[in-house]
């Protein structure tokens, strides 16, 4: 019942964030959710995809050996890196997308293409889908990325926490086949924790069942601070 009072408080948030901060792109003329917006309710509604990066951000900077975006060219650069990968994952089931007030982009990885039931063996199908994102990580360096995985509400807890983990891991591992860092890759799974949908129909499990690759750039400022700590 708790989940359920959860999902629906949750819901509601979102369904407010969508009503009152809808913006007209003026390139395209389509309506989306304002940056801003996002900013400020999307931490309250996700907070794990708004809360940092998985492990803090200025080992991983140091460790990534990440050279840094000029402050100026990171909007411009993630709106041509979220444009080249919507095209790429056509028609696949992925879904891209900015969240935060500019802050990442979010690659949602559904279960039913990407993983067999129980399954943490990526399907020989999704591997050329798989591979254009790997290539554009590998086309723009300068981020960090962290691989989250998560289950519906069948099965136990301990279960599903493992099942997520082990899946984000073998994300993780396929893109390092493919040419990305490992240095810059980070994995956690969550389990039920974090559902989108209600675990009550198999529609709902369906899109719960995922795995979510954040892709957060890295500045220039970025790069200096963690030098300086």
């Amino acid at each position: 019942m708790r989940k359920s009072r959860l999902f629906v408080s949750c819901f509601a948030g979102l369904a407010l964030i969508s009503v009152s901060a809808c913006v007209t792109d003026p390139n395209t003329g389509e309506k989306k959710v304002s940056r801003t917006a996002i900013g400020a309710g999307g931490g309250a509604l996700a907070g794990y995809l708004l809360g940092g990066l998985i492990g803090g951000k200025t080992g991983r900077i140091i460790g990534a050996g990440v050279g840094g975006i000029a402050g100026g060219a990171v909007g411009y650069q993630m709106d041509r890196q979220i444009k080249e990968l919507k095209e790429q994952t056509s028609g696949s089931g992925v879904d891209v997308s900015e969240i935060g007030d500019g802050q990442a982009i979010l690659v949602n990885l559904p279960d039913g293409v990407t993983f067999a039931v129980d399954s943490t063996t990526i399907t020989p199908s999704f591997q050329a889908t798989l591979d254009k994102i790997a290539n554009s990580l590998v086309q723009y360096p300068d981020s960090l990325i962290d691989v989250m995985g998560h289950t519906d509400s069948t099965g136990s807890d301990a279960y599903n926490q493992d099942l997520s983990k082990r899946r984000a891991d073998a994300v993780a591992d396929y893109l390092v086949l493919r040419g990305v860092s490992r240095a810059r890759i980070a994995t956690i799974g969550y389990g039920e924790r974090y559902p989108v949908a209600d675990n009550a129909t198999e529609e709902g499990r369906a899109r719960n069942r995922r795995v979510e690759i954040k892709i957060t750039p890295v500045t220039q400022d970025d790069v200096n601070a963690a030098r300086r700590n």
